[in-house]
């Protein structure tokens, strides 16, 4: 897995990111945590840019909802039904996912992501329902930025042992994520103040 996610990134870079995160979104079987991680641990020994990495992961995350979204606005729940199978969207998924809706609204779409085959769901059923793109965009791309930085932020912070912090989050589920979160987010931010502060001197 670590060899084909490494080839993956020589072979096509930041894009390679990208696409991978939005394919995985719209529904392929694809191991986005674990590719996060991976690159949030390259980023920390400086084989890649982390504000790149961060970019190009987030913004393949938001395209992959986005067309999942319309997909479902425009195709309706029958085509799912239908043909969901195909692209990995079991009519268990969208049962569990229909529930979730019901019980917890829009926020099924900021959390979703954590929750293992319910991310490539949500997205589509908002769509369906006619959730007004405004506030899908409000749920949906937050949820897209807290994920992004929890599993980038991870690898990053853990360097060499991403791959134990995997099995741990797996393992403790959404209590270690928000601790994980909020570790992330302070050290995002201390590296691109440092970042800053080292340009300023050297200008």
């Amino acid at each position: 897995m670590e060899q084909t996610m490494l080839d993956l990134l020589w072979q096509y870079g930041y894009l390679g990111i990208f696409f991978f995160l939005m394919l995985g979104i719209v529904g392929l079987p694809l191991p986005d945590e674990i590719m996060m991680t991976f690159i949030g641990y390259l980023a920390s020994v400086g084989q890649l840019n982390l504000a790149l990495t961060f970019v190009s992961a987030l913004s393949g995350s938001m395209c992959g909802i986005t067309i999942s979204y319309w997909l479902g606005k425009r195709l309706g729940y029958p085509f799912l039904e239908r043909y969901g199978s195909r692209i990995f969207i079991t009519r268990r998924r969208l049962k569990r996912s229909r529930l979730l809706f019901r019980k917890y609204g829009n926020w099924v779409l900021f959390f979703g992501y954590f929750i293992p085959g319910i991310r490539h769901v949500t997205a589509y059923m908002a769509g369906i329902s006619r959730l007004s793109v405004r506030r899908f965009a409000a749920y949906a791309y937050g949820g897209a930025l807290t994920w992004c930085t929890t599993f980038i932020g991870l690898g990053f912070l853990v360097g060499a042992h991403w791959k134990k912090a995997v099995v741990l989050i797996h393992h403790y589920g959404l209590i270690l994520l928000w601790v994980v979160l909020a570790a992330s987010v302070i050290l995002f931010v201390r590296h691109w103040i440092l970042q800053y502060s080292h340009d300023s001197v050297r200008k």
